[in-house]
């Protein structure tokens, strides 16, 4: 049975607390059924379930991809202190030593971090522990995209040109459409930047939970996180589209990227 083209990089799992909602065996399962070929947990600054993901992904014939979203610290001289959740991108590992390159970073995040303060990766720790590792810039909360949705178009320029220099060609612009406005404003930026700078794409859609018909219990989990009710404004959201597509779905996505989805 050949292997569908489309393997999803940006999953929250169960271990993403308070934000994602499938189980580890349940996600394999998933890939198992839909013959993808491997599959990423992306959970938010934490690695709780590589072990469970490896030993589940091996029972299933499922290549594990290890990864993390991070948020990284300013590029500046500015303090991080009071920052927003923005500056988000993606590590995945590629081998032994991106691994142990990843837990050292995850680890000096915690430890620099003061209290009540989102854990950041310092940029200098990131140029040193950055080999065997590979970086996604993120949707519209990355650390390329927010800039440009606040129209920072050159610092934005800035920030790639960075992670470029560390990464090489261990960079990929990451594009997401999850019928969102803000995805839909930075898209065509993003598409000249990686021309401009010949920085690979990469389509990802980020999964909170497996299925459409989990959306609403999926928006409850996140009230419960930020202590508001449904009813609540001002909160986070997702939409129904961050479910786990089939690889036809993604492809229909990015119908007019397909080399977004073949990397």
């Amino acid at each position: 049975m050949p292997y569908s083209d489309f393997v999803h990089l940006r999953v929250h799992s169960a271990y993403s607390l308070l934000e994602g909602a499938i189980k580890i065996q349940d996600l394999v399962e998933l890939c198992a059924n839909e013959t993808m070929p491997a599959v990423s947990i992306t959970d938010t600054r934490n690695l709780f379930g590589a072990l469970e993901f490896s030993i589940a992904c091996a029972e299933k014939g499922v290549q594990p991809i290890l990864g993390c979203q991070i948020s990284l610290g300013s590029f500046s001289s500015e303090s991080d202190v009071g920052q927003t959740e923005s500056n988000e991108v993606v590590l995945l590992v590629q081998n032994e030593v991106g691994y142990r390159n990843l837990l050292k970073l995850m680890s000096a995040s915690y430890f620099s971090s003061s209290d009540g303060n989102i854990p950041r990766v310092n940029v200098d720790n990131l140029a040193t522990y950055n080999a065997g590792l590979i970086l996604l810039t993120g949707g519209p909360n990355g650390a390329v995209g927010a800039k440009l949705l606040e129209g920072q178009t050159e610092t934005a320029e800035v920030v790639l040109l960075k992670l470029r220099e560390i990464f090489k060609d261990r960079l990929y612009i990451e594009l997401m459409r999850h019928n969102l406005e803000v995805e839909d404003q930075i898209e065509p930026q993003l598409l000249g930047f990686a021309d401009q700078f010949d920085v690979p794409l990469v389509a990802t859609n980020e999964v909170f939970f497996s299925e459409q018909s989990m959306f609403d219990a999926h928006d409850a989990l996140l009230c419960i996180a930020e202590g508001v009710t449904v009813s609540h404004t001002e909160r986070r959201r997702v939409t129904a589209n961050h479910y786990f597509k089939s690889a036809d779905d993604m492809r229909a996505i990015f119908g007019d990227l397909p080399e977004a989805v073949d990397n």
